[in-house]
């Protein structure tokens, strides 16, 4: 499967990483929370307006004050909870399987499989002119990170000359790319296919043509295309 952005898109890009799965169940949460919030104000608001009548028992109550200050730090809780649990879960690394460095250039991006000695490549756009039918402009890139399926991976990020940002919507990945700094992140892919993203840093001229692809293979599929890889690496 491929996973990107589509026109006119509203919500989010299907979620391909269990990570990305919990924010998109967070996000669903906390919109019915502010939906709750917004239905209920418009409520006041329209009653405030519409009713020519007032309550003294409203206009100086001790007991109301506690009601809307009590409501909405309970409300708050009910958010942050959540959102801490998951900020905590994407901070966990736990055993990877893989490591893979990504560096960002002015405007591409490369990538070093330092468990492997050799494997290493430069990723570039492919040029409008050049794609083939059913490539997408912009987002294709001639060499593709390709990773095993349900494994975990970390991804070691930095950057050669200015800030990048490696991010692909779909596994829920969003890391800046520091010149001097490494930063880490991980995650799993729940299945294979294809994931698009893009430098999500200003970088220059050319920061909208310096795409990021992630080919989710099977194990053996992976095994294959590394022992080809260093193949053509020797030669």
């Amino acid at each position: 499967m491929s996973s990107m952005a589509h026109p006119a898109q509203l919500g989010f890009q299907d979620a391909t990483s269990p990570l990305m799965e919990e924010l998109l169940h967070f996000h669903d949460h906390a919109l019915m929370i502010v939906f709750l919030i917004s239905v209920l104000v418009l409520y006041i608001i329209t009653c405030m307006i519409t009713t020519k009548m007032s309550d003294k028992l409203i206009l100086d109550s001790q007991e109301i004050e506690i009601i809307w200050t009590v409501l909405p730090a309970i409300t708050l809780i009910l958010i942050a909870l959540p959102s801490l649990r998951i900020l905590y879960l994407m901070d966990e690394i736990n055993d990877p399987h893989l490591t893979i460095k990504a560096m960002g250039h002015q405007w591409y991006w490369s990538y070093e499989y330092t468990d492997y000695e050799d494997l290493s490549f430069d990723s570039y756009m492919i040029p409008t002119q050049d794609l083939t039918p059913g490539q997408f402009r912009l987002l294709e890139a001639d060499h593709r990170m390709v990773i095993p399926v349900e494994s975990p991976i970390r991804v070691l990020i930095s950057a050669e000359d200015v800030l990048h940002s490696w991010a692909v919507p779909t596994l829920g990945i969003k890391m800046d790319a520091v010149p001097g700094r490494l930063n880490q992140t991980a995650f799993i892919t729940a299945r294979p296919g294809v994931y698009y993203g893009q430098c999500s840093e200003i970088c220059g001229a050319n920061h909208s043509f310096m795409p990021i692809v992630v080919e989710a293979v099977p194990l053996s599929h992976f095994e294959a295309w590394t022992a080809l890889t260093l193949e053509e690496a020797s030669l």
